[in-house]
């Protein structure tokens, strides 16, 4: 197995959300099944450092979990930290111009007929330019695409 995760999953695996216990398990099994360190390119430093701060405009609702801004600056040193040693995660690189073709052709195939975002486009493209065969997200489209294209899929919730 050789697993993508997207955004999504990294935010939980870095908070403490109501899905996180279902990430460090899935990690933990691939661990142990020998599984190579998560791929991280540059859309998940991006996107993860705003979903973090995300999670902190958010918590001024009542019905979001409470994240604070200490809290979110933690999860993102550790993400940091995380990449640095490379046992768990590993940067990788997808060159533009083929993550453009990729994604080109998925969304000539796909989109007009099931109206995936770019974001779904994006992390699929980069799962199968890296050569991934599995595909970890909680966002139902993105689990949608990465099926569409032969990636397996973990039914890992709800929503994006």
């Amino acid at each position: 197995m050789t697993p993508y995760a997207d955004t999504n999953f990294f935010t939980r695996w870095y908070l403490e959300l109501p899905e996180s216990h279902l990430v460090h398990q899935l990690a933990a099994d691939a661990e142990r099944h020998g599984a190579p360190a998560l791929p991280v390119s540059w859309l998940h430093r991006m996107e993860l450092c705003n979903a973090l701060q995300l999670h902190v405009f958010q918590s001024r609702t009542p019905v979001a979990k409470r994240v604070t801004p200490e809290q979110a600056a933690a999860a993102l040193a550790l993400f940091r930290e995380d990449q640095n040693r490379r046992e768990m995660l590993r940067t990788v690189s997808v060159l533009i111009a083929d993550l453009e073709g990729q994604l080109e052709e998925l969304s000539l195939r796909h989109t007009a007929k099931h109206g995936f975002r770019i974001y779904d486009l994006l992390h699929v493209s980069s799962a199968l330019l890296l050569r991934c065969d599995t595909f970890w997200s909680f966002d139902q489209k993105a689990n949608k695409l990465a099926k569409l294209e032969g990636l397996k899929t973990i039914l890992l919730g709800v929503g994006s």
